[in-house]
């Protein structure tokens, strides 16, 4: 423990989040994180009391398994810093940012990232929010030049390949085109036959896939109601005429098509997006 010389310790949590996608893009490592941290406390006397992960979360919100258990450490006093090693470990909206600032300056902590440009001066904490701004926006302006080039990649006929591909499907060598997976087609083509020609139900094909032992899209063997739903509400499995996708594609990509019938995928169809705003009490 670190000698405070008749002072009260220092006492810090250390607070690490990683998202998926950063995860899957960059192996940006909670483990490396921490290890900054720790780096940081034992150069400044601090005694840890919490290593607090967040794996796989979003910055966008602040409803998170390991933010929470730092809110509740941190409202029952004795915290002298939470510490992260980058301001957006803690959030990636301005807001949220300061909310949490507030919050925790009720209880006598500060929140302090390892890039913080500033001080704890009104001038320092104006760059910082300043800055904070600035990364937003830039964030902000490469998803929208990313979301327009998957739109131009679609609009040319392309598939935007993702973690998962539609259930009797594989994608194509390039990865941006469908071809049929026939032996999981097969399922496809028996739910269909089941509900539109033998009359079953939904629950009644549920059943007989589960009674055969045909292994669900994610490989189980419960099936899910929803799912076989899905699979006849989607464009992907029903037929259109060759004017129906012309409409839609460039017309460079409308000359190559033949005359036969297509499933659509939808890019962009269907998302949502859901924001949560925290107040303290």
């Amino acid at each position: 423990m670190p000698n405070t010389n008749g002072y009260d310790p220092k006492r810090a949590i250390l607070y690490a989040r990683v998202s998926t996608e950063e995860q899957a893009r960059s192996g940006y490592s909670l483990a490396q994180q921490l290890e900054a941290l720790r780096e940081y406390t034992a150069c400044e006397g601090y005694e840890i009391l919490e290593e607090v992960k967040d794996p796989g979360q979003s910055g966008a919100s602040l409803e998170r398994p390991g933010m929470d258990r730092v809110r509740d450490l941190v409202a029952a006093g004795g915290v002298s810093v939470v510490l992260a090693q980058g301001r957006d470990r803690f959030a990636r909206e301005p807001a949220y940012h300061y909310l949490l600032k507030r919050e925790f300056a009720e209880y006598g902590t500060k929140l302090k990232a390892l890039n913080d440009r500033g001080d704890d001066s009104p001038e320092g904490q104006l760059t910082d929010d300043v800055l904070d701004v600035l990364a937003k926006f830039e964030r902000a302006k490469t998803a929208e030049r990313t979301r327009r080039g998957k739109l131009r990649k679609a609009r040319e006929g392309k598939i935007l390949a993702g973690r998962r591909v539609t259930y009797g499907f594989k994608l194509s060598e390039e990865r941006d085109a469908y071809i049929v997976d026939e032996k999981r087609m097969q399922v496809i083509r028996r739910i269909f036959r089941m509900l539109g020609v033998e009359g079953s139900t939904i629950h009644g094909v549920k059943r007989t896939l589960e009674r055969e032992g045909v292994q669900t899209p994610a490989g189980g063997e419960c099936w899910s109601a929803v799912a076989i739903r899905r699979f006849i509400r989607d464009d992907v499995f029903r037929p259109h005429t060759y004017e129906e996708v012309a409409a839609l594609v460039a017309p460079e990509v409308a000359t190559r098509l033949d005359k036969n019938s297509y499933g659509i995928w939808w890019f962009n169809r269907q998302r949502v997006s859901t924001k949560q705003v925290s107040e303290t009490a």
